[in-house]
């Protein structure tokens, strides 16, 4: 085996490796990690990525399996589900005051607080390639690319806001930095669309 070869081994086994210590298994919490990754996702996400079908595909598991997750935070009156005004038929999910005051617990404040200790350039840098990598796998893989609106393709940028192709519409500054389902990474080719029914109930 190459030097290169093992090399991007290491790589790969580092961040496997960071994202198990980074789970919330030690007991000190009553969320289990994918209870943790469905709040994180909810809080990160734009209004219209923020519904069952779009955190399954993000927590790369089944339909029945992220609406067990979800109701699971919403017994807990850490999310609540919302009508959306475009589409009757289906909901999202916002986080409540209990929730965003979860948050402030999150299992991966330890890894956010040394990666602030990072050089600016470093830190840029490190996002750039990872969210390549996380683009570059998710067509590899034909699963859907998530990302901000900062990083994206559709994204065109103005002096405060911005404009967004992809929904034909203006964006606005506290919307660039959230997750978007339709997200189209800039150092990848754009990952094949998979069709999405309407989130009437989370099943």
């Amino acid at each position: 085996m190459t030097q290169t070869a093992l090399t991007a081994d290491r790589i790969a086994e580092l961040l496997v490796h960071v994202g198990r210590l980074c789970r919330n298994e030690d007991g000190t919490s009553d969320l289990t990690a994918a209870q943790w990754t469905c709040l994180r996702f909810f809080a990160r996400a734009n209004g219209s990525t923020r519904t069952p079908s779009a955190f399954a595909s993000f927590q790369a598991t089944t339909r029945g399996t992220a609406s067990q997750i979800i109701k699971g935070l919403e017994t807990r009156g850490l999310i609540v589900r919302r009508r959306s005004e475009s589409d009757g038929r289906s909901v999202r999910f916002d986080l409540t005051e209990a929730g965003r005051a979860c948050l402030v617990d999150d299992p991966l404040g330890d890894l956010i607080a040394l990666l602030e200790k990072l050089e600016a350039q470093e830190r840029a840098a490190f996002l750039d390639t990872l969210s390549g990598l996380s683009s570059s796998l998710a067509l590899f893989k034909g699963a859907r690319a998530f990302g901000t609106c900062g990083d994206c393709t559709h994204f065109t940028p103005g002096d405060t806001s911005g404009y967004c192709a992809c929904m034909a519409g203006e964006l606005g500054a506290g919307e660039i930095d959230q997750l978007c389902a339709s997200y189209a990474g800039r150092t990848t080719q754009k990952a094949p669309q998979t069709k999405e029914g309407h989130d009437d109930e989370p099943a």
